[in-house]
């Protein structure tokens, strides 16, 4: 038998290539979230919801939820005027690509000190193979992908790793989650082996504030309607808070700027 092709490999765009890819996909510039979820969860976020602070423990910090659409505004780009209520909302291209671009900074650091990154995602429809790319680049540059031990369990799901990256599954499916729950179950469980913390961890969601909270290097993808990790990267809990759609049409639609930012970290 021949051998099987090798994947073709994306092409690294550059920055004003990626620019123009990021809002053709609406991965950023016109996004699909409408401005009226996005304030919403901002209220929410300002009137002490717990589900909306994503693991992190925000006290009465952000109780005026103008201040929390003022750094929304400033780190992700969404309109910065508290009468527009409906309608689209935006997040600036050219705070993703600078978002893109701090990251890459921290996954060029880890691979350079080959230290151990633990990767995971509550958003496997959109952000999976984001993070299983950034998983295998790491590991080719010398980096320990972290295990996770076997039988953890949170939110009434079990959590896994697939293809490096742990997720929650729940009745046989990969489960969108908010939640801190499924990394403090990781994070207790390489504690009660008595393994090490991850010296980075790469992820989304609770996953990522539940990591910053407890004083992990953590960065992190955000949503425009995923207020948390932005005010976390205000307040330097979180390194980096990388501002885009979660979930666009298509996961390929991602390939690009997985290429930008490997490239950018040296990984390539």
């Amino acid at each position: 038998m021949g051998r099987m092709p090798k994947p073709i490999e994306t092409p690294v765009p550059s920055r004003a290539e990626l620019i123009d890819h990021l809002v053709r996909t609406r991965i950023a510039g016109d996004v699909a979230t409408p401005r009226d979820n996005n304030l919403s969860h901002y209220r929410k976020l300002a009137n002490g919801d717990r589900h909306y602070w994503l693991g992190l423990e925000l006290g009465d910090r952000w109780s005026d939820e103008q201040d929390v659409l003022a750094v929304m505004a400033e780190r992700c780009g969404v309109v910065d005027d508290a009468a527009y209520r409906f309608g689209q909302d935006t997040i600036d291209p050219e705070l993703t690509v600078a978002g893109l671009d701090r990251l890459a900074a921290r996954l060029r650091k880890a691979a350079l000190d080959r230290q151990s990154v633990l990767l995971a995602t509550g958003h496997p429809g959109g952000l999976l193979d984001v993070h299983r790319a950034t998983a295998d680049a790491l590991r080719a540059a010398g980096c320990e992908i972290v295990e996770i031990p076997r039988g953890l369990t949170a939110d009434e799901g079990s959590v896994w790793q697939f293809a490096d990256v742990a997720v929650l599954e729940r009745g046989a499916t990969l489960w969108h989650t908010h939640s801190p729950e499924p990394m403090a179950a990781i994070l207790d469980g390489l504690a009660a082996h008595g393994r090490p913390q991850p010296d980075l961890v790469v992820a989304d969601h609770g996953w990522a504030g539940c990591a910053a909270q407890r004083g992990l290097d953590a960065v992190g993808y955000a949503d425009c309607n995923d207020p948390a990790l932005f005010l976390a990267e205000a307040e330097g809990t979180l390194q980096v808070a990388v501002p885009l759609d979660d979930h666009v049409r298509d996961p390929r639609f991602y390939d690009p700027m997985v290429a930008y930012l490997l490239d950018a970290a040296g990984l390539r």
